[in-house]
């Protein structure tokens, strides 16, 4: 399977995927942690995918953004942003809003 044919099948079949430096449990940059501790917070089910295990992978996955930095987040097939911009949207009270008209569950709507 093509880097691309893997990239579209995990965002097209998982609600809110993650692509990041590391693991969830053990993020290897300050950006992928801030996405991983909002994404804890607001309590959506994702999926991490670490750049770090294929170079095939990192690189890869922004061709297919064409987005320059990791990590990128994705709602229901559609790429949302990196950190600063999921920041952002999740002080705004707009990330939350971005799970639930998706359709996603989560444990911390916006006020």
């Amino acid at each position: 399977m093509r880097i691309e044919q893997f990239i579209e099948n995990e965002v097209r079949s998982n609600g809110v995927v993650l692509f990041m430096k590391g693991t969830p449990q053990f993020p290897q940059c300050g950006f992928s942690s801030r996405l991983v501790q909002i994404l804890e917070y607001v309590g959506v089910a994702y999926k991490a995918l670490n750049v770090y295990d294929s170079a095939e992978l990192r690189d890869g996955i922004k061709i297919y953004s064409n987005w320059p930095t990791i990590p990128q987040l994705y709602v229901k097939g559609e790429f949302v942003g990196g950190c600063d911009i999921v920041r952002e949207m999740f002080q705004a009270g707009e990330l939350q809003q971005l799970f639930i008209k998706k359709g996603l569950s989560v444990l911390q709507p916006a006020d």
